[in-house]
């Protein structure tokens, strides 16, 4: 899905931005007619935004690769583009909706393969802390 994501969604603006700057298009031309996020600052500089988005791209790509080859630093990558994504999100309105579905569903992915069936509280560490067999609604700190 990450890689999905990467590719489709990130790096196609790239090529997009470097197709428009070779065709020389100029960025007033597209903004004049559209705009295409919910604030102005971003929509004055919409080919800095489609060049960040190559390297958003690109580090989403290399995080879900290493991943699928079971290095914890892709996992790590893959987690903390997530989440940057997710707090950017508010700021890329409306386009941002999708890319925070898309990256929301990974995320849910990425934490439940990773932590599996993973319980919150171990009971049977609790009733060795303990010595006895309780409820762990029932422990006061």
């Amino acid at each position: 899905m990450l890689i999905t994501q990467g590719a489709l969604m990130e790096l196609s603006v790239a090529i997009g931005v470097v197709a428009l700057l070779a065709l020389g298009v100029s960025q007033g031309s597209i903004t004049d007619r559209v705009d295409i996020f919910a604030l102005p600052y971003l929509n004055e500089h919409l080919y800095l935004m489609m060049a960040m988005s190559g390297v958003f791209g690109v580090l989403r790509i290399t995080g879900a690769i290493a991943m699928a080859r079971n290095r914890m630093w892709g996992l790590v990558l893959s987690l903390f583009n997530c989440g940057v994504t997710l707090v950017l999100m508010i700021f890329l309105l409306p386009p941002g909706l999708v890319d925070g579905i898309l990256t929301g569903t990974a995320l849910v992915l990425i934490l439940s393969g990773w932590l599996q069936l993973r319980p919150i509280v171990d009971r049977a560490e609790l009733t060795e802390q303990t010595g006895r067999n309780s409820d762990p609604k029932l422990l006061v700190p």
